[in-house]
């Protein structure tokens, strides 16, 4: 509800404005971006796999993508279901500016196994809050496949394959080693037992209040703070 109400007119934000830019889109993905960053230094981890799906999940991860492209990183883009929306289209097309390369959906399910063995950390913006199991194809094998790589995870909002309330209670989702919650952390998130960060600086202090959220203080000029383990909303 908090994301709906931000991307109508109450929030001001839209998610596809004039020439397909999103601000809520853009400053999620660099959020995204600036945790992975955090956690897997570009030096040790600089191949990043970045798994986007076809909803506004995979919006946030094209975003990160350039960015970490901008941070020095080596990304990748496994997307074998591209959004249908002009905004993905842009998004795909500013990645392809930058020489990131895009996996081509029909050599997705080839290609993936062979691009694991080449990375360094997987950005997984695969299924967003609004996913309800079951895990369906392409997706059900690509998140076997990334489970069983051993690489570090980390999940954008909610992990992939979880239920945003009752978290990987079907048992086929991911487990990541980070989770970067969106505006707010998430009921499912409760089960999450890695670093916790936040990427919510865009929430006004009216929406905080409207709907009680207990929103840590973010230092300087970051996008993300860190949350403790034993944080609550």
């Amino acid at each position: 509800q908090i994301d709906e109400e931000l991307m109508n007119a109450v929030g001001a934000f839209s998610l596809d404005q004039a020439r397909g830019f999103s601000p809520l889109m853009e400053l999620a993905g660099l959020a995204c971006a600036q945790t992975l960053a955090t956690v897997y230094s570009k030096e040790k981890y600089p191949k990043v796999l970045v798994c986007c799906g076809p909803g506004n999940q995979g919006g946030d991860g094209l975003v990160a993508a350039r960015h970490l492209g901008m941070f020095g990183y080596e990304p990748t883009i496994y997307m074998p279901k591209p959004g249908s929306k002009d905004i993905y289209r842009r998004l795909q097309k500013q990645c392809i500016n930058m020489d990131i390369p895009i996996i081509p959906p029909p050599a997705s399910a080839e290609e993936l196994p062979r691009v694991l063995q080449s990375s360094n950390v997987i950005l997984d913006a695969i299924f967003g809050f609004s996913f309800k199991p079951p895990v369906r194809a392409p997706f059900d094998d690509a998140l076997k496949l990334i489970s069983a790589s051993g690489l570090p995870i980390v999940s954008v909002d909610i992990p992939s394959g979880w239920d945003v309330e009752l978290g990987n209670a079907e048992g086929v989702g991911l487990i990541p080693d980070v989770l970067i919650s969106l505006t707010a952390p998430k009921i499912g998130a409760k089960y999450f037992k890695g670093r916790h960060f936040l990427g919510g600086r865009f929430v006004p202090k009216a929406m905080q209040e409207k709907f009680q959220l207990n929103l840590p203080e973010y230092t300087g000029f970051d996008q993300i703070v860190e949350l403790p383990r034993n944080y609550r909303m």
